[in-house]
């Protein structure tokens, strides 16, 4: 797989946009795109329409353009990527899906036995398959899980473990469960195990490669006793640290070959290891993308199976999509909701075998009913409402789709490749390869949502300094924690400013109102409050409106800055202001201390304002 080109807006050959045989050339649809594009000021009259396509245009972290338009031009020659249930599996791993979709999958790690043991029974009543235990530490005993399955059909609902801290325990006592109720197991149980994912996860180093193969032998012996799946290949590990689409895909092909050739030397043949694998991916509400990342994925796994001689009907890729922790926000939770909506439906349409919908409020503490609800009736109402899972790969036969897929799947082979150069993914994480890459991704994203172009919205976007946070029992001791994108803007809020700045509004209300909202947006996103002077009409009117504010920020139009932006700044520092901020461009007619406008480090910027207002609050305490 090599690298291919970036993609270039395709020449104005004919399109069928219509029905009815109609045809529009793809210059006219850049001039009507063009048209909405300038009336909402995102392209100006002079700007040529072909302006549409690098106004539209989204790049991913992996350097990807997601285009407006998908057309054939612009796809590109594209591998056979097969029928669904067919080699190389891109269009799903089963040729079609069974009547209930997708397995809806809900996770638990509530310490508290009883509660989770009605939380399980609550969620299987009303539409969750299969269960996903978090054991040990950061979760439920493991002394009571029998409990928290009393109730369970386990030869019905499927059971995921995930304990980290000692998996053979954990498929102990799930055995044990099974004898005592004299059932097998249902189809889908896994043990869980993943001692390169939990090294990295918990310890951030590579697991002892000679502990990991004792430990992967073990859980496959007890799972083919069992008649289960034995391991979970996660890709969540590395997206939690801030890995790219990309990059996940190639940590979990590297992993998942590390596994093969583990199992295969204590005996197993290809075609029984892979059986005991099952592969774990994130989906964002980047929904495009995460459609692409699971078609990539089962072509990438199936290739590598290909070289590792396996029989072609075994080479599917058993998949789990679960709901981005990093994406979540911890202010304005509801949004959450939104997020997860999205990221599920994706998942449904690229092809996921089960979906886990994490609640919206996980990044506030434990979820209560209405959130657990609320989690599992998203994937009913995709399922049994919005029909999502009524026909396999409905994104097939896209090429803005099929093109993302491609480009996935050459990017992730490319980065296999440097994982298997240094010796495979144990060695990489030990040298720091891999781990470097992913540090620069994640430092690439953080930036990006600093320059509010990632925006989250209830928190870089529309955040609201007085709402009210759902109360909510804590997370237990041991839970492993993520980077939220938000969190810089997120621990800003945790501590508010002491002291709000004073927007000095500038002219009539049409004149000062985009920059004022613009710049109360702005600093709330960083914990500060503001008061404006309302509508002004010179110097003398907004000093009448302002009460001695240390930080000031101007708002108003560019003609009111020229004409008497310079005597307002003079006559606000002699009334005490000792930090002025311009909304808008700069300029050097006005010499103020910072500037707040599109493209800005917002992180800095108000970090900077917070500085301003704290050294002011202090100064005051020392003079007191």
């Amino acid at each position: 797989m090599q690298e291919r080109t970036p993609p270039v807006p395709p020449p104005p050959d004919q399109l069928s946009l219509l029905a009815g045989g109609q045809e529009h050339t793809l210059g006219d649809w850049e001039h009507a795109a063009a048209g909405v594009l300038r009336k909402v000021g995102r392209l100006s009259a002079s700007d040529p329409d072909e302006g549409v396509w690098s106004e539209l245009t989204r790049t991913t972290l992996d350097g990807f353009g997601v285009l407006p338009l998908g057309t054939a031009d612009t796809a590109g020659a594209m591998p056979e990527a097969g029928l669904p249930g067919q080699a190389p599996f891109t269009r799903g791993s089963a040729a079609i899906r069974v009547d209930t979709g997708w397995d809806v999958r809900a996770a638990f790690a509530d310490p508290d036995p009883a509660r989770t043991a009605d939380a399980v029974l609550a969620d299987l009543k009303n539409g969750v398959t299969s269960l996903w235990l978090t054991l040990g530490p950061g979760g439920i005993d493991l002394s009571d899980l029998a409990t928290v399955l009393d109730g369970v059909h386990l030869d019905l609902a499927a059971v995921v473990l995930d304990a980290p801290a000692d998996p053979v325990a954990a498929a102990e006592a799930y055995a044990a469960l099974l004898a005592a109720k004299d059932v097998s197991a249902a189809p889908g149980t896994n043990l869980g195990g993943d001692p390169i994912g939990v090294g990295l996860r918990y310890d951030g180093r590579a697991a002892d490669a000679g502990e990991a193969r004792a430990l992967v032998s073990e859980l496959a012996r007890r799972a083919r006793q069992a008649s289960t799946r034995a391991l979970v290949v996660d890709g969540t590990v590395v997206h939690d640290l801030g890995a790219s689409d990309a990059q996940e895909l190639a940590y979990t092909l590297a992993t998942g070959a590390a596994y093969l050739r583990m199992l295969t030397a204590d005996g197993l043949d290809v075609g029984g290891a892979l059986g005991l694998l099952e592969f774990r991916y994130a989906a964002t509400d980047e929904q495009f993308v995460t459609i692409a990342k699971l078609r990539a994925a089962r072509r990438l796994w199936h290739r590598v199976a290909e070289l590792s001689d396996a029989a072609r009907g075994s080479c599917g890729q058993l998949q789990h999509a679960v709901t981005s922790r990093p994406m979540m926000s911890k202010y304005d939770p509801w949004v959450n909701m939104l997020r997860t909506t999205v990221a599920a439906f994706a998942a449904g349409v690229g092809g996921a075998g089960a979906v886990t919908v994490l609640p919206f409020d996980t990044a506030l503490g434990l979820p209560e009913a209405f959130s657990r609800r609320i989690a599992r009736n998203t994937c009913s109402l995709l399922i049994a409402e919005a029909h999502v899972a009524a026909v396999s790969d409905p994104a097939g036969g896209s090429y803005a789709i099929e093109r993302l897929t491609d480009d996935l799947a050459r990017a992730a082979w490319a980065e296999l490749g440097r994982i298997e150069d240094s010796g495979g993914v144990l060695a990489a994480i030990a040298d720091g390869s891999l781990t470097t890459r992913v540090e620069r991704t994640a430092a690439q994203r953080t930036a990006e949502v600093a320059r509010r172009e990632r925006p989250l919205t209830g928190t870089t976007e529309f955040p609201d300094l007085y709402e009210t946070l759902p109360d909510r029992r804590p997370l237990p001791e041991g839970t492993v924690g993520v980077a939220r994108y938000a969190a810089p803007f997120e621990s800003m809020r945790d501590d508010p400013a002491a002291e709000p700045v004073f927007v000095a509004t500038m002219g009539p209300v049409a004149a000062h109102t985009a920059r004022a909202r613009f710049a109360s947006n702005l600093l709330a996103a960083g914990g500060v409050d503001t008061v404006t002077a309302g509508a002004t009409a010179d110097v003398e009117a907004v000093l009448a409106a302002y009460a001695g504010a240390p930080v000031v920020c101007l708002a108003g139009d560019d003609k009111a800055y020229a004409t008497w932006g310079a005597d307002l700044v003079d006559a606000l520092r002699s009334a005490g202001a000792r930090w002025v901020v311009l909304c808008g461009t700069p300029t050097d007619a006005l010499a103020v201390d910072d500037v707040a406008a599109e493209g800005i480090d917002t992180v800095e910027f108000l970090r900077r304002t917070r500085d301003q207002l704290e050294a002011d609050r202090k100064h005051d305490g020392v003079d007191a």
